[in-house]
């Protein structure tokens, strides 16, 4: 048969499910492994690929479930976080429209900081992230200060899709925003990524987790990342039938830690800053902290910019800087 390209579903080990389709638009999986140990252009990643990858394949010619993965084609842009386990940075997924970051108001208890670092880093790669808040039907969600954050994600340009898998609530607007498009889940463990999954596409099933009582972090039900192609719901998407949408659902993390960003320039991932940055008095050096005729300092002190973000950029960049990364 040759060599064929195809779309990278998962895998682990070095062993990936790759997607591919003939001529006749009949798609096949096979189980790839590397032609060499590593792809020349991944060494430096705790992973050689991810969801969403395209790569050239040569299929087995005496197995036709099999093949070897050639070459990985160009990404046009790649979702990734430091593994301080695998201390090298990790590909979440990759080719993606955009990058959806699930957050909820209460259980797992709500985390603005986490969602910051994963914008900066969205930020950093230039990736369209979008703030899905699940469990928006719980009283949780209605708290002002909740809603305060919200909006100044929401003032920043920041899209914010208010859902609830369990009631349906805002499910029809992400259906429509999903359909045709490539996205990636990423979010805490117990956010529920798994459980939008499941109600966007009644035939998935994937599996579910609850929260562990004692701490109320979810535990990791998604020990992957999987692409999956969503046949969604006709009742989401206007009776259309054979809408498709194609997900990364990635596993859950309790500590993002954010990849090649010093914290000298984490004010360049935050987009109400990022104008600033040089016209302070003492230009490029300024470290936006104490310094007279800092620009940064005088737009929080007026309300330009919020004080939420600026104390979350001070502890972001101090993380960074210590190497302590809270949950």
């Amino acid at each position: 048969m040759g060599n064929l390209t195809g779309l990278v579903l998962s895998g682990s080990n070095n062993v990936f499910e790759v997607e591919t389709t003939d001529d006749d638009g009949n798609s096949s999986i096979r189980s790839c492994t590397l032609k060499s140990k590593r792809l020349k252009s991944e060494e430096k990643y705790y992973n050689p690929l991810a969801p969403g990858d395209r790569v050239e394949i040569e299929c087995d010619p005496e197995d036709d479930s099999k093949g070897q993965i050639l070459n990985l084609i160009p990404r046009k842009n790649a979702f990734v976080r430091w593994n301080v386990k695998g201390r090298s940075p990790q590909l979440l997924a990759a080719n993606l429209d955009y990058i959806l970051l699930v957050t909820t108001p209460e259980n797992p208890p709500f985390r603005p900081r986490f969602i910051d670092r994963e914008l900066a880093q969205a930020e950093k790669q230039n990736l369209t992230p979008v703030i899905i808040v699940n469990k928006y039907d719980v009283p949780e969600a209605q708290d002002i200060d909740f809603q305060n954050r919200l909006a100044i994600w929401q003032d920043l340009g920041y899209r914010i899709i208010r859902i609830s898998a369990r009631t349906g609530e805002g499910l029809t607007e992400l259906a429509e925003f999903m359909k045709d498009k490539l996205c990636a889940l990423v979010g805490q463990s117990g956010i529920g990524k798994s459980s939008i999954v499941n109600v966007l596409d009644n035939s998935c099933v994937l599996k579910t987790g609850s929260l562990s009582q004692k701490y109320g972090r979810g535990t990791h039900t998604t020990t992957k990342g999987t692409l999956i192609h969503l046949h969604l719901n006709e009742s989401l998407v206007g009776g259309i039938q054979n809408a498709y949408a194609s997900v990364i659902d990635t596993p859950g993390v309790r500590r993002f830690v954010l990849n090649d960003i010093d914290d000298k320039d984490l004010a360049f991932y935050f987009r109400e800053m990022k104008g600033l940055i040089g016209k302070c008095m003492f230009g490029m050096s300024c470290t936006h902290l104490t310094e007279p005729g800092c620009k940064i300092l005088e737009a929080v002190y007026s309300g330009v910019i919020s004080e939420e973000r600026y104390e979350s950029w001070k502890k972001i960049s101090e993380e960074i800087r210590t190497g302590n990364w809270s949950d």
